[in-house]
């Protein structure tokens, strides 16, 4: 996966920049197959921005925004909001019912 941080007017630090990796690196271990994730960080007066764009497997792609008063809190809260957006699309991929088609099969014989 590749993470693409930028800022039209902020300067992204090595410091942000490792920051925004370790906060995505919770995201992987929840789902691996993430292809390109861009991270654009924005400053308008006194609100900090953070968005996320995530093109995941089978063309899925995600999107999430936050703001608050700090970079790195904005930062939390675009992880958190991106971390339940991942649990909830790796939920709809999984085949909760599988079970019960084997077992009805198993009956039909």
């Amino acid at each position: 996966m590749q993470i693409n941080v930028s800022g039209p007017k902020v300067d992204v630090t090595p410091a942000l920049r490792s920051y925004v990796e370790s906060k995505f690196e919770r995201i992987l271990r929840h789902f691996d197959h993430l292809h390109d994730v861009g991270v654009q960080l924005s400053v308008e007066k006194l609100v900090h921005k953070a968005d996320a764009t995530l093109h995941a497997a089978a063309g899925k792609i995600i999107h999430a925004e936050a703001s608050a008063d700090d970079m790195y809190a904005a930062i939390d809260a675009l992880a958190d909001k991106l971390d339940g957006q991942i649990r909830k699309h790796k939920e709809k991929l999984t085949d909760h019912h599988k079970g019960e088609a084997l077992r009805a099969a198993e009956r039909m014989v």
